[in-house]
């Protein structure tokens, strides 16, 4: 998908299609860089709306450990505002930002609304559906890091996560996830045993206080 012309509101203004639709507007410094997210709500965009606390904690892990993006291919899964991706591409990553087929709009907005005015170091931030499981095929596995905050929440999702993963993986890729640990929802089994199923996993990050942890993966040379 392209992004849309600048002189253009990029967010759709007619909001009556919903009945409880608001839209809120927060500036981030992320990564060294100043970025502005809308954040839509009630458009049927479940949790895909929000900025979550994870990307903030993957951002400020990835800065606090100098993490080199500028030149690097990355992909993000489960989108959402685009936060993360959106950070790096302004760094001058060649990023990929996919989610499922109804965030796109607004993920594209986002991009748009936060181009440099000078003009993207690198290629200008790729917006594409993504359904783990079943359209990862089409994607390429040619890529330095998969980034992912606050996606593993949905344990009927989790074995196609990893199915995804291995694709996007399988050419040496490493991957950070960035997670608020929810009992209730099985978090930990994944971290636990879903990844390590075929990943080298190694927990980076911890914060005990607001129970998230930042994870590093890479697939294992025998599978």
């Amino acid at each position: 998908m392209s992004c849309c012309e600048e002189e253009e509101d990029p967010f759709p203004a007619d909001h009556s299609l919903f009945t409880e639709t608001f839209s809120e507007e927060t500036v981030y410094r992320l990564l060294g860089e100043e970025l502005k997210i809308r954040q839509v709500f009630g458009a049927n965009l479940g949790v895909a709306a929000p900025v979550w606390e994870a990307a903030l904690y993957l951002c400020n892990y990835l800065e606090q450990q100098r993490v080199e993006l500028r030149g690097k291919r990355i992909i993000e899964l489960g989108a959402g505002t685009g936060v993360v991706g959106i950070a790096a591409a302004r760094l001058g990553a060649e990023v990929t930002l996919t989610d499922l087929p109804m965030a796109l709009s607004y993920l594209e907005a986002n991009v748009c609304i936060n181009k440099p005015s000078s003009g993207w170091l690198s290629t200008p931030p790729s917006v594409l559906p993504l359904s783990w499981g079943e359209d990862h095929i089409n994607f390429s596995s040619d890529w330095d890091l998969v980034l992912g905050a606050d996606i593993v929440y949905l344990p009927e999702t989790y074995p196609l996560l990893m199915e995804t993963l291995t694709h996007l993986c399988s050419k040496k890729a490493l991957v950070y996830l960035s997670s608020k640990i929810r009992e209730e929802h099985q978090t930990p089994i994944f971290y636990d045993e879903y990844l390590p199923s075929r990943f080298n996993v190694e927990l980076v990050h911890r914060d005990d206080n607001q129970n998230y942890s930042i994870y590093r993966a890479s697939l294992r040379t025998e599978q």
